[in-house]
């Protein structure tokens, strides 16, 4: 009870603040006791046989398990969030896997925000993302060929949020952003005509992030969305060809602010761009957001009031990223003179910055400036510098081969450490 209380308190917060800072879609089911594709994997019911999982709502002994593992049950394997320093859970999919609705944590976290006076968009990973991010138990089968059977859950997840009163939804598919077959191209048209479907009067934000779609592009503007997100942090060259191919019909969220690290942005970098897409956009079709979720970010700058301020001033958490959406809103909304002082005060840090001593030390730059293709390239083959550095560190040993512990216990050995620690 204890923990339920306090992640309630959490989100509370976290909701009020946004509708502080002015955002107009504040997300909701973006908090977790462990990961977001966890969450998924327990809305689904695809929960490992291993956890003797019964049906029904899911509790948190089974949740917790699989995330951390329990007595003679081994935990869910882990694997990084994409190239981010996040890591999540990995689905286990079998070819008999059944999927049946196990949580309905989206709509309580709606409901649980509206009964707050706040009115959020449901956040979901998208089916394909979910598929492709799985393992299969089952040898020789693709999760992907599972799309139909997790896709009424989906359907009836979207059907619970209308009944509750969502306008609009965000569902999450960074693997957009990656390379793909025509599978999961014709894998993304038919689970988003279902979803579609499924979603009645909700409009879907299609959100992409990691990197530019490139070729997908066109297929993340025809699939049948109000919205697509793009991440222009990552892929800042998809914006032309983003303006000039979305259809009328659809709207634009334009992620220019990082949400991977804890930098200030530089307003006028992005600014001008931002112009552009006004102008061909229409303030109804323009949307600014962060790049990404902000959960890869620290909350609040005024957590940490002992940073140096010259570290300090360059820091913006997630809620400093929000207010510099807030001003570059007012800047397109109002111009540029309404929002001067932030501007010019953002600007100034920059040249600031330009100037420190403590970031740019001319002697380093001086080296970097003084190298060379030649400094890149080895002066003896591969298999000669294996042949120095075995013998040099690994002890001599009878017979033509090398155990692979002797060769272990020759790279830690007293001398090898003893050299380390000198140079250190």
């Amino acid at each position: 009870m204890e923990l339920r209380d306090a992640s309630r308190a959490i989100r509370k917060l976290n909701w009020t603040l946004q509708r502080e800072l002015g955002v107009d879609f504040i997300p909701s089911n973006d908090f977790s006791f462990y990961d977001h594709v966890l969450d998924t994997t327990v809305m689904l019911g695809a929960i490992p046989s291993r956890f003797r999982y019964a049906g029904g709502p899911m509790d948190l002994d089974t949740y917790f398990a699989m995330a951390r593992g329990a007595e003679a049950v081994k935990a869910m394997e882990m694997t990084k969030w994409f190239d981010t320093n996040y890591h999540h859970l990995v689905p286990e999919l079998e070819a008999d896997q059944q999927f049946r609705l196990a949580s309905t944590k989206a709509v309580d976290e709606f409901v649980e925000a509206r009964e707050l006076g706040i009115t959020t968009r449901p956040v979901l990973l998208g089916p394909v993302s979910f598929l492709r991010l799985s393992k299969a138990r089952t040898p020789g089968l693709e999760p992907l060929s599972l799309l139909d059977r997790i896709l009424p859950v989906y359907a009836l997840v979207l059907g619970r949020l209308a009944a509750a009163g969502a306008a609009s939804v965000q569902i999450d598919e960074p693997v957009l952003t990656l390379d793909l077959d025509r599978t999961a191209a014709a894998g993304y048209v038919h689970a988003y005509e279902t979803l579609a479907s499924a979603a009645g009067r909700i409009s879907i934000c299609l959100a992409t992030y990691f990197g530019p779609l490139q070729e997908n592009l066109d297929l993340a503007l025809k699939l049948p969305v109000a919205c697509v997100h793009l991440d222009l942090v990552r892929g800042p060259e998809q914006l032309r060809d983003a303006l000039a191919r979305v259809p009328g019909d659809k709207s634009l969220s334009l992620g220019v602010v990082n949400g991977r690290n804890v930098w200030r942005s530089r307003l006028l970098d992005v600014l001008p761009c931002l112009e552009e897409a006004l102008q061909i956009l229409g303030p109804d079709r323009l949307i600014l957001a962060p790049s990404c979720s902000l959960l890869h970010c620290p909350v609040d700058l005024k957590a940490e009031p002992d940073l140096p301020e010259e570290v300090r001033d360059r820091l913006a958490f997630a809620l400093q990223k929000l207010e510099e959406l807030s001003v570059l809103k007012a800047a397109l909304t109002l111009g540029r003179e309404a929002v001067r002082p932030a501007i010019d005060g953002n600007e100034a840090l920059f040249e600031r910055i330009a100037r420190s001593a403590d970031i740019h030390n001319p002697q380093g730059q001086a080296r970097m400036e003084g190298l060379s293709p030649a400094m890149f390239a080895r002066k003896s083959p591969f298999k000669d510098r294996l042949g120095r550095h075995t013998g040099l560190l690994a002890p001599a040993v009878d017979g033509p081969e090398l155990a692979m512990g002797d060769l272990f216990r020759g790279w830690i050995g007293p001398k090898c450490v003893g050299k380390l620690q000198d140079d250190d």
